[in-house]
């Protein structure tokens, strides 16, 4: 141990520390500064930065031996107070920089230390400083974090006031403003308690959980020996299958009745085989995560080693065995059956048609904030467990017969979430969490996973290879697409069904074929398992699509731009599926568009040189806002005595704005009553509190949970209005014995699901439109690509929030530059960390992004809105694709598109 004094926050601190222990580790434990966030633990996503003596210092790797005596740091907590807030914390919520906020308190204090040495920097200086000091970002796109910082440096140099910055309602309305999130001022100050804040100030006696995992991809089990582990100091229970009182398995809760499999395929803790890297063998649960982590080491599995199928490629080969005996590797089929047969139109003389094959890639998540949660007994003896969920209560569907329990004992919670973009669809530790409280004696348990664990044992996009036809006549007009299709969805079933659908609904969807055939399946491999990812399977399918479309174009001698404008849906098309779009957008979109597409094409030509060569590409992209199907929510609204109005929702927030858009759609309804926006309370995400939402994917939310909470509000304004049209106090509610609290509901019931032979059906009552234009440099001497400037048209109905949207959109064409260009998690010793899997940086995303919004109000909408977050990120990587064949003649069908592919397409050009 070694003792340091430290002027910590302005004060001096007298420490006995280890002095191999980080900083973080010191701030977090032992002074309970929260406020630093641990995210990666090796320097490359600057979610921990603090300063230090006057410098940007990443406290997750500094060991406390390095760190000087008397050494003054300051952390988030020091720099403002909620009364008195540093003007980069009022700008960070004007501007929603804070949208899951876990990677705010370390951006803030990085900016800091910029603008304490340089109160006028450019946005390149900014850009410039944020890449060099590693400060990642997942979620915005960097954009608004510049423009932050900017208006930041205004305040300091005394041009503005920092107030000005805050938007402030104008006749008692938020809705479609640039109103700021609930959650803001908590996440700008560090006080926005995440999963493993929660772990660090649960009760003493908690015990702490680490798994033993497998090491290997495929195996039988032959035997597990705890023998050691239980031996080793602080351990209270190693935990195996044995000690599991239910089925021992997540069900995938398969709905399609021609799926192969029964859903009951995923095991909690393995007990007899490992289905992929990673699996969770057994769970030591220990007084510190140090203890629990070396008896982890300690416990022996002994294995008989299978072949590992790694890809569908691999799996579907005559000789592979069966993943799951019993159950076909290539369990489910997806047909589409549309119009007239095809192969007479593509057969046709006077027909052009264009063919790809596509790959698109297992693309990782990423979240800077590991996997974490908690589970104890509560009051009322019912299991309780905390974790990043964002379908509470789908998830207690999924789990509760695993862990052999009754339904009406089991809670979940979901914690303030450093992001998800989608994995959370799926139970990850939950079940692990829960188990484990159980086994050992009901103590309260936590878990936190590391970076690594993270990466390689939470669920990813399920890759896919596409093969695309399409047929059109000489003058450009579509007729026919032949599609083919398989999905690697990984070992467990849950959900590969429906993302094997999504091909089927949004292969060629944008415009109006007539005619379609395609067939797909869904295959069983050991590489990571799928999950839902942002746009959940189109991505796939649009980058077939959208690059055949390209080369359709270039045969018939057309402009990509007039090919896809000449067949846009217009009224008398119809959606791959069948359905009539709710809306008919396009054309609108595509006119905005033209002009900054001609000039685009003017500056690439005009910037484009022989080292450096420029291109623009197109894209259009659509997705559903919804579950297949009557999809639908409920939530509740309550009248207080103190005349304020509570809403209750699940509307699982992971850094999308549920919050907001909570109290936005609640306050449109109710401030007919002159309620304002501060009189609004909300309950959320709790299931012993609130109601069944339904998940936070698709896109859903903001349509089915905004409607449910429109129709609650709405209920309870019918009940306080009198006959004169003026409305009751709560004492006259009372006093009339009229009931306080009003549950309300809303359900999609003009929708039908898609048949599984024909892919027909009216899946979603409302879609988000985009088209996408990216502009794209290659350096012909090393080929690699970078996109330099990006515009996209969005149709997303009405701006519920104009903050929120643009923080959705720019977030999304950042992972969209990623997924094109650097995201893979494919080679197990290579793609095991946030650089290692490609995390784009801030100067991997352009700062000219430019987004135009063409705002047709949707008739099924909450006051006219749709979703947001799916529809950015349909399409932006084939527009990047087709943009490095325009700068160079280099055409890549696959993602990533790295430098050696681009070499390679070159090279076969020759």
């Amino acid at each position: 141990m070694q003792k340091k004094i430290l002027k910590i926050n302005g004060v001096a601190r007298t420490l006995i520390v280890d002095p191999d222990h980080s900083l973080a580790e010191v701030l977090r434990g032992q002074l309970m500064l929260t406020g630093c966030k641990v995210g990666c633990k090796q320097a490359q996503c600057g979610a921990c930065s603090i300063i230090m003596d006057g410098r940007v210092v990443l406290s997750c790797v500094l060991k406390m031996k390095k760190v000087p005596d008397e050494a003054c740091i300051t952390t988030i907590e020091g720099i403002g107070t909620p009364d008195n807030l540093h003007p980069l914390q009022v700008a960070w919520m004007a501007y929603g920089c804070a949208q899951c906020g876990f990677c705010s308190p370390g951006f803030i204090l990085s900016a800091k230390v910029l603008l304490d040495e340089n109160t006028n920097p450019t946005r390149e200086d900014v850009r410039a400083w944020f890449q060099k000091h590693k400060n990642a970002c997942r979620c915005t796109g960097y954009k608004p974090l510049v423009d932050a910082v900017m208006a930041a440096a205004q305040v300091i140099r005394g041009e503005i006031r920092k107030e000005d910055l805050i938007y402030k309602p104008v006749g008692n309305k938020i809705y479609g403003t640039t109103y700021i999130r609930p959650s803001a001022l908590q996440k700008v100050t560090g006080t926005w308690d995440f999963g493993a804040d929660v772990a660090l100030q649960m009760p003493e006696g908690t015990l702490r959980l680490a798994l033993v995992q497998a090491e290997v991809s495929h195996a039988n089990i032959k035997g597990i020996d705890t023998s050691a582990a239980e031996k080793m100091p602080g351990v209270y229970k190693v935990v195996t299958h044995k000690d599991v009182k239910g089925k021992n398995r997540i069900t995938g809760l398969i709905t399609f009745p021609s799926n192969k499999g029964d859903g009951w395929d995923r095991p909690i803790l393995c007990d007899e085989k490992i289905f992929q890297f990673g699996d969770a063998v057994a769970i030591v649960a220990a007084d510190t995560e140090e203890h629990a982590r070396a008896a982890a080491k300690a416990v022996k599995v002994d294995l008989e080693i299978l072949p590992a199928y790694m890809s569908g490629w691999a799996a579907m080969a005559p000789e592979a065995i069966e993943i799951h005996p019993g159950t076909p590797n290539i369990y489910y089929e997806q047909g589409v059956v549309k119009g007239e047969e095809t192969k007479p139109i593509m057969d046709r003389a006077d027909v052009v048609t264009a063919e790809v094959e596509t790959y698109c890639s297992r693309q990782p998540h990423l979240p800077l904030e590991p996997d974490c949660g908690s589970a104890y007994m509560d009051e009322e003896g019912r299991l309780t467990i905390h974790s990043k969920s964002i379908a509470l209560h789908l998830h207690h569907a999924m789990i509760v017969a695993g862990i052999g329990i009754e339904p009406e004992k089991l809670r979940l919670v979901a914690n303030p979430t450093g992001a998800t973009f989608g994995y959370k669809f799926s139970p990850t530790n939950e079940a692990l969490l829960g188990v484990a409280c159980l086994a050992c004696d009901c103590k309260p348990v936590s878990l936190v996973f590391n970076m690594y664990q993270q990466i390689t044992y939470t669920g990813k996009r399920s890759p896919a290879l596409v093969k695309t036809k399409l047929a059109a006549d000489k003058t450009g007009k579509l007729l026919a697409m032949e599609t083919a299709w398989w999905l690697d969805h990984g070992p467990y079933s849950e959900f590969g069904d429906l993302n094997t659908v999504r091909q089927g609904q949004f292969t060629g969807a944008g415009y109006n074929i007539p005619n379609i055939r395609g067939k797909g399946y869904t295959v069983c491999t050991n590489h990571a398992w799928g999950s839902a990812f942002r746009a959940y399977g189109s991505p796939k399918a649009f980058l077939s699509s959208e690059i055949c479309i390209d080369e359709l174009a270039e045969k018939l001698g057309m402009d990509p731009f007039d090919l896809r404008y000449k067949n846009i849906y217009r009224p008398g098309s119809n959606t791959p599926t069948g359905q009539v779009p709710e809306v008919f957008c396009f054309e609108e979109m595509f006119d905005k568009l033209r002009p900054l597409y001609e000039e685009a094409k003017q500056r690439c030509k005009e910037l484009s040189t022989p080292e450096k060569k420029r291109g623009v590409g197109l894209a259009l992209g659509v997705y559903g806002c919804g579950l297949d199907g009557p999809d639908g929510s409920h939530a509740w609204a309550e009248l207080n005595e103190d005349g304020t109005v509570t809403i209750g929702n699940s509307w699982q927030d992971h850094g999308q704005g549920a919050d907001l858009a909570t109290l936005t759609h609640a306050h449109e309804t109710l401030r007919q009553l002159g309620i304002t926006p501060d009189q609004i309370k909300l309950v959320m995400n709790d299931m012993a509190f609130t109601p069944a939402s339904g998940p936070s994917g698709g896109s859903r939310q903001n349509v089915m949970t905004g409607n449910a909470t429109r129709v609650a509000a709405e209920m309870l304004v019918n009940a306080m209005r009198k006959s004169d049209g003026t409305f009751r106090t709560y004492a006259e509610m009372v006093a009339e014995n009229i009931p306080l609290h009003y549950d309300g509901s809303w359900a999609a019931s003009m929708c039908t699901d898609c048949s599984p032979e024909t892919c027909q059906g009216d899946p979603f009552c409302i879609y988000m439109y985009a088209v996408f234009m990216p502009e794209v440099e290659v350096d012909m001497k090393t080929f690699k690509a970078k996109v330099v400037r990006f515009t996209t048209v969005n149709d997303i109905g009405t701006l519920t929030n104009k903050t929120t949207c643009d923080g959705q959109i720019y977030g999304a064409l950042a992972q969209g530059i990623g997924l094109a260009l650097t995201e893979d998690f494919d080679d197990l010793k290579k793609h095991t960390s946030l650089a290692g899997c490609g995390l784009p940086m801030i100067d991997d995303v352009p700062d000219e992004m430019e987004l135009i919004y063409n705002i047709t109000p949707r008739e099924n909408g909450p006051y006219g809105s749709a979703g947001v977050g799916e529809g950015p990120l349909t399409a932006p990587h084939p527009a990047i694709l087709n943009a490095i064949y325009n700068a160079c003649g280099a055409r890549v069908y696959s993602v990533p598109a790295l430098p050696e592919k681009i070499k390679a397409a070159l090279a076969a050009k020759k």
